[in-house]
């Protein structure tokens, strides 16, 4: 290499390179050349559409059970938003994490998840440790050594039934969940 390359900072070396890679790649396929010197515009990720405001007479409903509230979209964001208000948005995050868990077909995707949901909800001390009782947990730790879709059951019937006797009552209570019905 010459003097007059090597005194040039390192991005301007690389970006020479990738110029040199595209100059070369053009010389070979030039009914794609242009792609290679202006690139099309990434397409830009679609947000997931906003869930739609339930009618009042659609939120009374919700009143049956918790998994009415569960089921609907709005009824999950408004849910997890009076949780987060409570600061107890850990149980709901952890049911959702156990939802989508046992839609996972991997066996290499599901073994990934399910460190992940034990690291962030099981463990001792994990930040965002749910409330499980000591044998809900070693049931739990016993289905991790062989990992299935069913791993995390119990303890998400546990987080179920703890929101559904405790958390689900002062939702329907709450400012958020009466502003729906009485619309």
């Amino acid at each position: 290499m010459c003097k007059g390359l090597a005194a040039l900072p390192q991005t301007c070396l690389e970006r020479a390179k990738e110029i040199k890679i595209k100059l070369g790649t053009l010389l070979q396929k030039p009914e794609n050349a242009i792609d290679l010197i202006i690139p099309y515009p990434e397409k830009p990720e679609k947000k997931p559409d906003k869930p739609q405001k339930p009618s009042p007479e659609e939120a009374v409903q919700w009143r049956e059970s918790l998994d009415k509230v569960l089921s609907n979209s709005y009824g999950l964001v408004t849910f997890r938003s009076f949780l987060r208000s409570e600061f107890s948005e850990e149980n709901i995050e952890f049911w959702m994490a156990c939802e989508d868990f046992k839609k996972t077909k991997s066996p290499t995707k599901l073994a990934t998840k399910a460190k992940k949901i034990y690291e962030e909800f099981i463990q001792t001390e994990a930040p965002k440790e749910v409330n499980i009782d000591h044998f809900t947990k070693e049931v739990t730790m016993k289905n991790l050594v062989e990992v299935s879709p069913s791993a995390f059951d119990l303890a998400q019937k546990r987080i179920h039934a703890l929101m559904e006797k405790d958390s689900f009552a002062r939702f329907l209570r709450s400012e958020q969940y009466q502003e729906l019905i009485n619309n």
